[in-house]
């Protein structure tokens, strides 16, 4: 049994839902009235929808009662579940079905840690729900990232301590919560963003088995020590 395991984010990791995020939230704002710029959209990048909603309304400077937010979550995440259930395998990031596959060759397990409450729909959607051991997604947590109970919660899927697993993640927060568990984090994305991840790519096609091999060999020499 092999003694490291990996947990991936999904959002700008293995797929790009934030497109559809975007359009989402774009509406709404339209509706309310304000702008809502692809730039705004970073800011939420892995926050909850929740935590968006807030966002958003601050960017718009607009006050709503707490029904309305409610409802606002609702017709934003029915609007964006338009978009995701006409997703497809074409839409797999490149590098992400090799990545896998190459775990797979090394009989390395792997879990999905996401913040989005439809991570087991955009699975399915795009073929890959079967091959991961397990998912934790935002209706298993309680807190959200930077907080680092949906990695800890992936590492007992995996039956392994938190500094046995490797994180993939595109956002600052998700690269913390990784670093708050005690796991060996790989930002995809921008370096500079994530500066505070032990590992940097730009995508995944620039992860090479060779890599992964080299680095799970590394940190299993270093529990042995």
């Amino acid at each position: 049994m092999n003694k490291t395991g990996v947990i991936f984010d999904l959002d700008g990791v293995i797929v790009d839902t934030a497109k559809y995020h975007f359009l989402a939230w774009k509406n709404l704002a339209d509706s309310l009235g304000f702008e809502f710029t692809e730039a705004h959209n970073e800011l939420l990048k892995g926050v909850s929808r929740v935590r968006s909603l807030e966002i958003l309304l601050d960017i718009g400077d607009a006050t709503v009662s707490e029904e309305k937010k409610q409802e606002f979550l609702i017709s934003k995440n029915e609007e964006y579940l338009k978009y995701i259930t006409k997703m497809g395998a074409d839409e797999i990031l490149s590098g992400a079905s090799e990545l896998l596959d190459a775990l797979d060759d090394l009989g390395i397990q792997y879990v999905l840690g996401s913040a989005s409450k439809n991570a087991p729909l955009i699975l399915k959607q795009v073929g890959l729900y079967n091959r991961f051991l397990g998912i934790v997604d935002g209706n298993s947590v309680n807190q959200a990232k930077p907080d680092p109970e949906v990695f800890l919660i992936g590492a007992k899927k995996l039956n392994l301590k938190p500094e046995n697993c490797i994180v993939f993640e595109d956002a600052i927060a998700g690269v913390e919560a990784a670093n708050r568990a005690n796991m060996t984090s790989i930002g995809i994305g921008d370096k500079k963003t994530l500066s505070e991840a032990d590992y940097n790519f730009n995508n995944l096609t620039e992860i090479s088995a060779d890599f992964i091999k080299d680095l799970i060999e590394k940190l299993e020499n270093n529990k042995e020590q």
